[in-house]
C-alpha cells in the first residue's frame, strides 16, 4: 500500500493485541481503539469514569502527536461505553479537549471492553 506508515509512541500505551496504536495512510491516520490504560504501568487508572474519559483522550493525543496532528484533527470519533448512563460526562470531558468545529462521532453501548475498561476511543484523523 502506498504511502503507508505506522505510528507509534511511548507516550501512550503500547498495543495489547496484534494491532498498531495508529497506521498513517497518505493524510489520512487511523487510530486504534484507546482505553484508560497508564502508558507507564499499563494499568488501568483509577477514580470515577471522568479520570478514565481524560486518560483516554491523554492517550489519544499523545498518538495524534507521534502522527503529527493533534485531537483537532480528529473528523470521526467513535466512543465506546459500558454504560451509556456515562454519556453527559464524555460531552462535558470532550469540551476540554475539543473546539468547534467538532468531529463527527458515534456512541456505542458495548458489554464490555477490554481489561474491564469502562470506556474505549478510536477514531480516524486528517493530516492537512
Amino acid at each position: 500500500m502506498p504511502n503507508r506508515s505506522t505510528i507509534q509512541t511511548d507516550k501512550a500505551p503500547a498495543a495489547i493485541g496484534t494491532y498498531s496504536q495508529a497506521i498513517k495512510v497518505g493524510d489520512t491516520v487511523y487510530l486504534s481503539g484507546q482505553i484508560p490504560l497508564d502508558p507507564d504501568s499499563m494499568e488501568l487508572v483509577g477514580g470515577d469514569i471522568s479520570v478514565s474519559i481524560r486518560r483516554v483522550f491523554d492517550n489519544l493525543t499523545a498518538v495524534c502527536e507521534a502522527a503529527g496532528g493533534t485531537l483537532q484533527n480528529i473528523v470521526k470519533l467513535n466512543i465506546f461505553l459500558t454504560d451509556l448512563g456515562h454519556f453527559a460526562t464524555v460531552n462535558e470531558v470532550m469540551a476540554e479537549y475539543f473546539e468547534q468545529p467538532y468531529p463527527a462521532r458515534a456512541a456505542i453501548g458495548v458489554a464490555s471492553l477490554p481489561k474491564g475498561a469502562q470506556v474505549e476511543m478510536d477514531g480516524v484523523m486528517v493530516i492537512e
